[in-house]
């Protein structure tokens, strides 16, 4: 071992033994942790309005505060951010963490001063945790690397505001930065492609242990590297590259591809991380699942899948749920959010401990490489297009295209049935290409950054879509078709409809 690896051991250890000890009080440390919260928001302009000074259990509590999205939170949010204190939490907030928008633009998600460091703490335990179960710490006496966005932030009404893996490296450590790479100069650079191409300058030369961020961008980072040494693979570059970290994306995916430009497997350490709080992290190495973070001051609720959208669904807390069950996570945090739908769905794969995978999103989306693209994105982004051409839409779907099979880099996917086409088929997909990126700041990253190429349309032949929700059985009533879907089943079945070359006027 290393010096610092030899130092740290003992503290490793230590964290994994307390991982155990939250693993097995999981049920009595969240019981606390509700009362805690419901008692310090009590005084609060949201703990008022909901009588948190009358709450005495569970129960009560459910029925003084409804589960809210972001939109329902929204104008106790403005009162936050417009300076008010004590409204969702004591205080004010540490943060603004901004993420993609909904029906009203860009989210502001507070971080407090207790939410806050929970936020690189749980991660540094997850990495600790990892250490202390398979005797891998060689990271820890070599440069790691966190490809993230810019830490900059802006002040929005004296609280410093921006995306939450910025955020994140104001809370890094000095003893930890000595070992960080990019520079903080490069890592505020916005254009991601000449940020790849000073991450490549300042890394190529440097003992990189531990690599972590989203597959699609490490990718990109993989093969800059290639290509600026020639190299067969990253570990004839990195020999002591051993330990990739990824959250946000499924990586199955990416795995075969991340593996082949690597030149073999490397250990993968998977976390759950969101604005709203670190979720849960893998603790195991194998396991199935991520344990639930259960000491990060968040007491969490689970609504199964169909009872989501009732008026009254049913509630439960963590002792309740059941394993194979998908459930809506709902958050109560020590940041103010109170009865909050982050959208997420998961499902218990173990309850000794409580371990969970992430199963999807409530509604239909697109986050294939962790851009979050919303159905009402997309509807704004083809419709004023097509009113301005003078294009008329009957139906569309949309769904990414992973692994090109004409190759090249991968994209969104388009199927459109026109009444009316549109007379530049080029020009109108690029125009619709531009008004989703004005929505949506990730699409945007993925496309000015080279990750993806500009989306692609497919038109469709006519009664394609009602063809298809005939074989479906779902021809008629309230059936519609998805706006998006996160995978290629509904694109795969809609293939045999497109046009084989477009012409205006067929």
């Amino acid at each position: 071992m290393g010096f610092r690896c030899t130092l740290i051991y003992p503290f490793a250890q230590f964290i994994a033994r307390r991982i155990d000890r939250m693993a097995a009080n999981a049920i009595a440390d969240q019981e606390a942790i509700f009362h805690q919260l419901v008692r310090r928001a009590r005084n609060t302009a949201f703990g008022r309005d909901h009588r948190f000074s009358e709450i005495q259990d569970y129960a009560g509590f459910v029925e003084a505060v409804p589960v809210r999205d972001y939109e329902e939170l929204k104008p106790y949010i403005e009162r936050v951010k417009a300076g008010e204190p004590d409204v969702l939490w004591p205080g004010r907030p540490a943060y603004f963490a901004k993420t993609s928008g909904t029906t009203s633009g860009a989210k502001y998600i507070p971080m407090s001063r207790e939410s806050t460091p929970l936020h690189f703490g749980t991660a540094r335990d997850a990495l600790f945790n990892y250490f202390a179960r398979t005797g891998n710490g060689r990271w820890l006496d070599g440069k790691l690397i966190f490809l993230s966005g810019s830490p900059e932030v802006e002040d929005l009404n004296g609280v410093p505001t921006g995306r939450l893996s910025g955020i994140s490296n104001h809370l890094v450590p000095a003893w930890l930065r000595t070992n960080q790479l990019p520079s903080w100069n490069t890592n505020c650079i916005e254009d991601w492609e000449e940020k790849v191409e000073r991450i490549v300058d300042e890394t190529l030369k440097a003992d990189m242990r531990l690599i972590s961020g989203i597959p699609p961008w490490v990718q990109m980072y993989y093969e800059r590297l290639l290509d600026r040494t020639g190299k067969a693979n990253i570990r004839e570059i990195f020999p002591n590259y051993s330990v990739f970290v990824y959250g946000g994306v499924n990586f199955e995916p990416y795995r075969a591809k991340l593996e082949a430009l690597v030149g073999a497997p490397v250990d993968t350490v998977e976390t759950y991380p969101a604005s709203e709080g670190f979720i849960a992290f893998q603790d195991r190495f194998p396991a199935e699942g991520l344990l639930l973070n259960t000491r990060a001051g968040m007491f969490f609720e689970f609504i199964p899948m169909d009872a989501d959208f009732h008026d009254n669904p049913k509630r439960i807390w963590l002792k309740d749920v059941e394993i194979g069950v998908n459930y809506v996570l709902v958050l109560h945090t020590n940041a103010g959010l109170w009865g909050y739908n982050i959208g997420d769905t998961v499902r218990f794969v173990s309850k000794d401990p409580y371990r969970l995978v992430v199963t999807g999103r409530v509604k239909h989306f697109i986050s294939a490489f962790g851009e979050h693209v919303i159905g009402k994105e997309v509807e704004e982004a083809i419709l004023p297009v097509a009113q301005a051409e003078g294009a008329g839409i009957i139906e569309f779907t949309v769904a990414p295209q992973v692994n090109p099979p004409e190759g090249g880099l991968p994209y969104h996917e388009w199927f459109v049935e026109f009444d009316t086409k549109p007379a530049d088929l080029p020009a109108f997909a690029a125009a619709i290409d531009r008004a989703l990126r004005e929505q949506n700041i990730y699409y945007d990253d993925l496309i000015t950054g080279g990750i993806l190429r500009p989306l692609v349309i497919r038109p469709m032949r006519r009664d394609a879509f009602r063809e298809y929700m005939k074989t479906q059985g779902k021809l008629g009533g309230q059936n519609k078709v998805p706006r998006l879907a996160n995978d290629r089943k509904i694109a795969d079945a809609l293939m045999p409809y497109v046009y084989s070359s477009y012409d205006s006027k067929s």
